[in-house]
């Protein structure tokens, strides 16, 4: 337990990226994602698949290029031409599926998992990380603190209250196949806690006109896609038949061991913030 809380303690200056918000939320959201991909195909070569980290590289840099381009210049070029960021986007997806493809011409090497592994670590780690940098530039500049903290409330917070609601009070198995320890009774407790203290932080921080107790709606999908998150990452390793993606953070394991969870919530936190901003 000490070392984890060491740990926690080493992560704090990442947390202060945050704080200090725009492009630093930005570089903190590309880190993530760019660490986290080498690890979860550090992954997949336990199970003999090679994916190609510098496929993803390339697709996610350009990702955040296309996030930094669509909140830091005006919505026509120099030229007058007016940018449709969707279609950004849509270009985006496409052209990071065609590489990985391509990547399976050396036929006499590559195996089909190997462009499909490419894809998913892509998608999985670069593209839901990047909702992080998507809720900073939508709703930063709001007044109060910016609602990015929202996504690490509620991922951190279910999985501290679920810990300690199983170890009081856990007596059901929730998922004994994929995570034996998780109970039903801790679910529960991070899913009720997780409420509370997103509903604490808008009231307290988040200064704006949508009524606080909307964010129960946030709360409530955060946790229990928080515990999605966990338990899919479990499901990873099971089947990849290691027991950390890394081994950069003491009592943590890697950098996807810990964000595991931030990247369900990451796009749950910001579509469901699009949505009590649209009803309000």
């Amino acid at each position: 337990m000490k070392t984890r809380v060491i740990s926690g303690i080493a992560m704090a200056p990442l947390l202060i990226l945050v704080l200090l918000g725009g492009h630093f939320v930005t570089g903190f959201a590309l880190v993530i994602a760019l660490m986290g991909v080498r690890e979860f195909f550090n992954g997949f070569r336990a199970m003999d698949i090679k994916p190609s980290y510098p496929i993803a590289v390339i697709s996610i840099v350009l990702l955040f290029a296309i996030d930094i381009l669509r909140f830091n210049i005006s919505p026509a070029n120099r030229f007058g031409i007016e940018i449709e960021w969707t279609t950004a986007y849509v270009f985006w997806m496409f052209f990071s599926i065609l590489i990985s493809l391509l990547y399976l011409f050396n036929i006499d090497e590559r195996k089909v998992e190997d462009g499909m592994a490419t894809i998913t670590g892509i998608v999985y780690v670069g593209f839901f990380a990047h909702h992080i940098v998507l809720t900073e530039w939508h709703f930063g500049e709001l007044p109060g603190a910016t609602p990015v903290w929202l996504i690490f409330i509620t991922a951190f917070g279910s999985d501290i209250f679920a810990y300690f609601g199983g170890y009081f009070f856990g007596k059901h198995k929730l998922c004994p196949k994929i995570s034996p320890k998780k109970t039903v009774e801790g679910a529960v407790s991070g899913v009720v806690c997780t409420i509370i203290l997103t509903v604490l932080f808008a009231h307290f921080f988040l200064k704006s006109d949508v009524n606080v107790f909307l964010y129960v709606l946030v709360g409530l999908t955060g946790s229990i896609v928080s515990m999605f998150g966990d338990l899919t990452a479990s499901i990873f390793k099971r089947k990849m038949g290691i027991k950390d993606y890394g081994t950069l953070i003491p009592g943590h394991g890697g950098v996807l061991d810990r964000v595991d969870s931030v990247l369900f919530t990451a796009p749950m936190v910001y579509y469901s913030m699009l949505f009590i901003h649209w009803i309000s």
